[in-house]
């Protein structure tokens, strides 16, 4: 009984309530730890996992290069140059053994004019390297086209069954110059008057070269057959962004006289074949190298395309591998083929001035959008160009002068929504009349927009007339090489991204740095549409479809984010344009409203407009009847409903 006395008693209010919980701090931190594990392990996992797949599809690339290497290019072909190194060639390559016996002290050709400086290599007969003179990389270095990463080949089947890769075998050079052209010729002896020639005529200031490939007196040696033509090329990485660049880089052809098409820019592989192929450019962002049939189309072509870049990864050699597979079709047992190449830029003037359809490759847009880029965007720039060298200002001369002339638009769009905002207080109350049969209300929305005299799609209209431009100009921008290494206050390079700012951690489709002229275009187009909406006529909530208004301020704050986004890694001259061109269109609207429409005036007018008697449009007739039909077929399903409703 004492030791019951020495209990504490129970205090008042607790009785019966539960013991309280106690934090317990090494549950916790366990608990810390092992979600800490577990999160390292799950991303150990993905990355070793996501390792395996780039190391798997390398891979895959490596496989893919190299079988069509073993498939078209035979073994080093090296023999001294004695008479058992004689006999020995005779076994490998028949009668071209006698090659070896011509005497050749030459090194390889070089020839220069003031455009290019071109190395044609001894072995292959081909390009060995390929310099354009009046550019540079990115980081200010020489630009080659060419540098030990191009191969053609020949592959000459004998008629004793010897199969001839030309692309290791030593070609003997001889230059011939006239008081214009240069003229290279490259032969490949199988007799003293038998031989496979590789001719190539330059010009002095000329990107395009005549490549001719004949033959003479091999009809004995070589069987009728077609004779395959491997080409093939790595393009190196010319400009600042790599993942900028590779997408406008591919494969491009012509078919059929005048089809064209190309490989995909974006897919790790792709491959195509066409028949009576009349040109391939392996094309780079704003260079190309051309290989052009003169007089005779190819009759079938195969083509390959093997991205060698992935997005983001800016300190890589090459974009994309090319290769063209096609066949030469001898005559009367020789091969009599005249063909053009063109190493040179993407410059749309100059490719035209050609007349083969050449400048087609020039992704200019379809439609009514390379038409406005032909025959508009692309004059106004080289006029603007020819006389002003700063091509910032010729950017914001452009937009001002495209501004002034689609500013009619943006009266009447102003006028139009001006109108809208006047009419707003009645249009509510239609609303609140109306707001359980949306079909009355629409069409009474619509008798009082046709009597005050306003037009639904007035506003309307200009955008879409707007769009056009927009696509037109986001296609010439990337495509205008005049551009190309152009600077502009911050920006060293309008034909790239510019950038303020270096940032320490990669933000997913935006980037590590920041281009001013995107956040700045951004700005200027969420205060456009924050000015725009202040017009706009509130839209009431439909029943079953979504609200208009909160969609409406939902992409008020997301397209401005996306241009953001999107822009951030683009040309920075097409930034700088839609900059402008916002500025330009927020002034104009200031100007609009303060200066040119007076409200009272526009009130007046509609308001006598009202008591004049309307005669209805043919698009607002026909909206009425559909929405009567509609109203009747709603007041008939209700009255079925409750036929069914009596019967129960």
């Amino acid at each position: 009984m004492a030791k019951q006395n020495k209990k504490t008693p129970a205090k008042k209010g607790n009785q019966g309530e539960p013991p309280k919980k106690v934090f317990n701090l090494r549950f916790f931190i366990t608990y810390i730890l092992l979600f800490i594990s577990t999160y390292m392990m799950m991303k150990s996992c993905e990355k070793q996992k996501m390792l395996e797949e780039k190391q798997k599809k390398e891979q895959r690339i490596k496989d893919s290069i190299a079988k069509l290497k073993e498939k078209e290019v035979t073994k080093e072909l090296t023999v001294v140059k004695d008479s058992a190194g004689i006999v020995k060639a005779a076994q490998l390559i028949g009668n071209f053994s006698y090659n070896l016996t011509v005497e050749d002290k030459q090194p390889d050709v070089v020839f220069e004019n003031d455009l290019f400086k071109v190395v044609i290599a001894k072995k292959g007969g081909y390009f060995k390297t390929f310099e354009l003179k009046k550019y540079k990389t990115f980081d200010s270095l020489p630009l080659f086209l060419i540098k030990d990463n191009a191969g053609f080949n020949l592959k000459l089947k004998t008629k004793d069954g010897k199969e001839i890769n030309t692309g290791v075998l030593e070609f003997h050079p001889a230059v011939t110059k006239n008081s214009k052209n240069t003229k290279i010729s490259m032969k490949l002896y199988a007799g003293p008057d038998k031989y496979l020639e590789y001719e190539y005529v330059f010009r002095p200031d000329d990107y395009m070269f005549d490549f001719n490939v004949r033959t003479k007196n091999l009809e004995d040696v070589l069987q009728s057959s077609d004779i395959p033509l491997h080409w093939e090329l790595k393009a190196y990485r010319h400009e600042k962004s790599i993942s900028y660049e590779n997408p406008f880089t591919s494969l491009k052809y012509e078919y059929e006289d005048g089809k064209v098409d190309n490989l995909s820019g974006m897919s790790d592989e792709d491959t195509d074949e066409a028949e009576d192929v009349n040109w391939v450019d392996f094309k780079q962002h704003f260079f190309s190298t051309f290989l052009i049939s003169n007089e005779k189309s190819f009759d079938k072509a195969k083509f390959k395309q093997i991205n060698l870049a992935k997005s983001g990864e800016d300190t890589l050699k090459y974009t994309k591998h090319f290769f063209v597979d096609t066949a030469l079709k001898p005559d009367t047992g020789n091969l009599s083929y005249q063909m053009k190449m063109f190493y040179g830029p993407n410059d749309y003037k100059l490719l035209e001035s050609y007349n083969m359809g050449i400048e087609e490759v020039i992704p200019l847009g379809w439609g009514i959008f390379g038409w406005l880029n032909k025959w508009l965007f692309m004059p106004l720039f080289n006029f603007l160009s020819s006389f002003i060298s700063n091509y910032g200002l010729v950017i914001i001369l452009m937009t001002i002068i495209v501004r002034l002339l689609v500013s009619p638009l943006t009266y009447k769009t102003y006028v139009s929504q001006a109108k809208s905002k006047i009419l707003r207080p009645e249009i509510e109350e239609i609303n609140k009349k109306y707001k359980d049969n949306p079909a009355k209300r629409q069409k009474e929305i619509m008798a009082l927009q046709s009597k005050a005299g306003v037009s639904p799609m007035a506003g309307c209209l200009p955008s879409l007339i707007f769009l056009p431009i927009f696509y037109a100009l986001f296609r010439f921008f990337p495509a205008a090489i005049g551009l190309r290494q152009k600077g502009f206050l911050w920006a060293d390079d309008l034909s790239a991204y510019d950038s303020i700012m270096h940032l320490p951690f990669k933000i997913p489709a935006y980037g590590e740095h920041v281009s001013l002229f995107a956040l700045l275009a951004s700005v200027t187009m969420f205060i456009y549409i924050r000015m725009s909406a202040s017009n706009q006529t509130a839209m009431p909530k439909q029943e079953g479809m979504p609200d208009m208004q909160k969609m409406m301020k939902w992409m008020m704050y997301l397209s401005p984010i996306m241009l953001l986004f999107f822009f951030n890694n683009y040309a920075s001259g097409l930034s700088l344009y839609y900059f402008i061109s916002n500025l330009m269109t927020i002034i104009i609207l200031v100007v609009i409203k303060n200066y040119v429409i007076d409200e009272e005036k526009l009130k007046a007018v509609i308001e006598e407009n009202k008591k004049k008697p309307k005669k209805q449009g043919r698009f607002a007739r026909k909206m009425a009847e559909l929405m009567e039909k509609a109203e009747e077929q709603k007041r008939l399903q209700e009255e079925m409903k409750k036929q069914r409703k009596r019967k129960k």
